[in-house]
């Protein structure tokens, strides 16, 4: 297994564009890669407050911790937009806070976020916009207090009859 900075710095790695010989001729720019690379992996972990796991194997982490190093792997390639599958999948309420805040964060600094998550709550809480699918179709699209009112979501999603 890998350490929390090893999985970072292995997800950053995509982004040194050299080869192990390619790095050996070009030493110099190479290492000016690496150490760029280092510095962004080590703001991810302060980010995403993972400073106490930094050298700790991720498989022996609690499964919230988890779940924020998956998000902090991604970040760690300073994306523009971030697709997100259900991070909230499993969370006690505590974490689930953390990670709305880590996501409501990551939005404010100019990332766009697309967010998978069944746990309507948090989706109506930090959306700027949301699609609701039943059964694979999109069965309401818009704010999300328009979406709340709908009868179609509010029969799939909450039991209440239309």
């Amino acid at each position: 297994g890998l350490t929390v900075l090893e999985n970072l710095m292995l997800a950053r790695h995509t982004h040194l564009g050299y080869h192990l010989v390619q790095a050996g001729v070009f030493y110099g720019k190479a290492l000016a890669k690496e150490v760029e690379n280092r510095r962004v992996v080590e703001e991810v972990i302060d980010f995403m407050e993972l400073e106490p796991y930094r050298k700790a194997l991720v498989g022996n982490l609690p499964y919230g911790v988890r779940k924020r190093v998956e998000v902090a792997r991604a970040l760690s390639l300073s994306p523009r937009l971030l697709l997100l599958d259900e991070p909230m999948a499993g969370m006690t309420l505590e974490e689930k806070e953390d990670m709305v805040r880590f996501i409501l964060e990551i939005r404010a600094q100019g990332t766009t976020v697309i967010l998978i998550e069944h746990d309507l709550g948090v989706v109506m809480d930090i959306s700027d916009r949301v699609y609701v699918l039943d059964f694979g179709q999109v069965i309401a699209e818009g704010a999300p207090e328009e979406v709340a009112r709908n009868p179609r979501v509010q029969e799939a999603y909450l039991g209440v009859e239309a």
